[in-house]
């Protein structure tokens, strides 16, 4: 904008500002100056000269503003916005010049008026028209689009950047081309910047956001701090949270180190920056270990677990990376991306091989093992929604427990080095089918490995066992997520219940090096930090999205959480450890667990008792064989197979 544009600007916005019956003022006022005006200049055309109105002039001017100023008024040219007048406008100013040059033509030119050229009756009507007609014109031009202007600029968000470094000066550069949003200016620590101006914009104390958003109607905070710990993010999060407004956030470093700080950049809140715990960095031995140059098979690999797997694996440099996964969409994802990941790495690149196949079908899966003979296998496939799985028990007992039994023969029988299975923390004191089926897995597990061990260079089978992922499929975060952009409510199911959380990279990292430091047989269990109260999460993404929560204590809040009830099998708490002793490891966030098992000639007959029951979906006999062999087994309520109880159903109606 140039310096003419700005004092344009600024002339007008005092104008703009003004209230509507002082707006009409004005105009009346400019009328009236137009039609003493258009008089002195009619007089002056007439005259051949410019001429001083005198006293003799009063009733030249007088019948003007008596006839023009009423009319005007009348057909309500006071009442149009002028910004937005157009020819319509010009119309109406026409009809009433057309009266009052009738009027005043009658005065001056035909009935005359000592001292006053007849001629200027008929001459100032037109000045008139043309004086008026165009300064509604000028209005339109001039004010119209100033105030479009003005009223997008109040319109569109209103933003602090919190961090005056490199990357926020970088981000402050690129918000100043944006029409979509409005700096306001920056937030930052350093006390030697607080009180100063980059890019013409003043830097504030973090200490008076509140105030500092109340004052400036901030809806925004975007966080230009990509250098900071997790730990130091969760602190400013918290003090951000206060003051009723979004948050926003760039990339880390190494995202930015692409390329420039870009508008597109600024994504939506990291909600691992709410566990307050940084990550550990990995050991790069351990991450390489049974990666870098082999042949490495990931089963569920479209899940969530399963794909940043791979992400890791051939980020590792592994030769041949296969794909399984039952669902083809998921399939299609994972290896569409993991291409477009791998373009300009020429030769060097791993292979990668999608396959579709079932870890439940033996052949295909002995199949895929005998032509590819992998390295080592990261067992990610299974049910993992606890209502969906107790709600058809047998097909989640089927594909978890069976389902890694018939991969990991298949994995010994074709000279796997290491199978790593994906467990959880619902494994541990279950109280559903999902978490009975996972330790039931572990358990068939121990008993291979303790086989695989009296054999030379048997499989090493091992079992990584942690809590939810953060936004994973299935996971409260992106439902929370959701349920706030629609505008609530967010569902709860118990207001005391909680979660271990991890972040998807971190996770599969840490399941790599725990594979990578098996012997065979353990249960490593990664440490997660201590478990969050979900009530608490829902209530931060609440408040970091600018809104507020809606309860007894504040009834116009924004987002209400309604507490809907546990779902058949879900626990309060989660536990990670069945025993109490644990084992350290060389990783400071992975521990080995001591767990009893059943070796595999008391477990195989249990298992073919538990087939069978599986054969006819008897669903009350899986659940009392599944109390059999998983100690700590404990179900609450009745069955709720929905083919059981259509079954029940329809029996009773029959015996009516």
């Amino acid at each position: 904008m140039n310096e003419r544009s700005k004092f344009l600007v600024r002339a007008a916005a005092p104008l703009l500002a003004l209230p509507r019956s002082a707006k009409r003022f004005v105009a009346l006022t400019v009328d009236a100056c137009l039609c003493v005006f258009t008089v002195w200049l009619a007089l002056s055309l007439r005259l051949d000269s410019w001429v001083v109105l005198s006293s003799r002039d009063v009733w030249t001017v007088g019948v003007s503003l008596s006839l023009a100023l009423p009319l005007f008024v009348k057909f309500g040219l006071y009442r149009a916005i002028f910004r937005y007048s157009g020819w319509p406008a010009v119309s109406a100013i026409a009809k009433a010049v057309s009266i009052y040059a009738a009027a005043y033509g009658l005065v001056f030119a035909a009935i005359g008026v000592s001292g006053v050229p007849r001629t200027v009756g008929l001459l100032q009507p037109l000045l008139l028209l043309v004086a008026v007609s165009a300064s509604r014109l000028l209005a339109r031009g001039w004010l119209g689009g100033i105030y479009q202007k003005l009223l997008t600029r109040a319109e569109v968000p209103r933003v602090l950047i919190y961090g005056a470094g490199d990357a926020g000066r970088k981000l402050a550069q690129a918000l100043s081309a944006s029409s979509e949003l409005r700096l306001l200016g920056f937030l930052d620590d350093d006390k030697r910047l607080q009180g100063g101006l980059i890019h013409g914009l003043p830097v504030h104390d973090p200490a008076t956001l509140k105030a500092q958003a109340a004052a400036l109607h901030v809806s925004d905070i975007f966080l230009a701090i990509p250098s900071a710990s997790r730990q130091r993010r969760h602190e400013i999060l918290e003090r951000v949270r206060q003051a009723r407004v979004s948050v926003r956030t760039l990339p880390g470093l190494m995202e930015l180190a692409q390329g420039k700080v870009q508008v597109s950049d600024l994504r939506e809140l990291d909600v691992e920056d709410l566990l307050g715990r940084n990550a550990v960095p990995p050991h790069a031995f351990l991450l390489g270990k049974n990666i870098r140059g082999k042949v490495v098979l990931v089963t569920g690999a479209g899940g969530s677990i399963g794909s940043e797997l791979c992400r890791q694996i051939v980020a590792g440099h592994a030769a041949t990376l296969l794909l399984v996964e039952r669902s083809e969409f998921a399939l299609y994802t994972i290896h569409r991306e993991l291409l477009q990941a791998l373009e300009g790495r020429g030769a060097g690149a791993p292979r990668i091989v999608p396959l579709l196949a079932s870890v439940a079908d033996a052949r295909r899966m002995r199949e895929i093992m005998a032509a590819w003979h992998p390295h080592t296998v990261y067992h990610a496939a299974a049910y993992k929604h606890v209502p969906l799985v107790e709600h058809n028990p047998a097909e989640g007992v089927r594909n978890n427990v069976f389902g890694t039994l018939i991969t990991a023969g298949a994995a010994a029988a074709h000279g796997v080095r290491d199978f790593v299975l994906i467990s959880t923390d619902k494994a541990v004191r279950p109280t559903n089918i999902m978490g009975c089926s996972k330790r039931l897995a572990e358990m068939g597990l121990q008993a291979m490995a303790e086989q695989a061990a009296r054999r030379a260079n048997g499989t090493r089978f091992s079992m990584v066992r942690f809590g939810n992922v953060l936004d994973s499929s299935g996971s409260v975060v992106p439902l929370f997520r959701q349920q706030i952009r629609n505008g609530g409510p967010i569902t709860l199911t118990h207001l005391d219940i909680t979660r271990y959380f991890m972040t998807i990279p971190e996770a599969a990292q840490l399941v790599i090096q725990a594979g990578a430091m098996a012997n065979g047989g353990e249960v490593f269990v990664l440490d997660m930090g201590e478990p969050i109260r979900i009530a608490d999460l829902a209530r931060r993404m609440v408040e970091l999205s600018g809104m507020t929560v809606r309860d007894a204590d504040h009834p116009d809040g924004d987002i209400e959480i309604r507490v809907v009830g546990l779902r058949p099998g879900e626990k309060l708490y989660e536990e990670l450890l069945i025993g109490d002793d644990p084992l350290p490891t060389a990783h400071a966030r992975i521990l080995k667990a001591r767990d009893e098992f059943l070796p595999w000639g008391q477990l195989s007959p249990q298992l073919e008792r538990l087939k069978a029951a599986l054969e006819i979906n008897d669903a009350p006999s899986i659940r009392q064989q599944l109390q059999q062999m998983v100690l700590g087994y404990r179900p609450r309520g009745e069955v709720v197979d929905w083919v059981h109880l259509e079954q029940r159903a329809d029996l009773a109606v029959a015996c009516l």
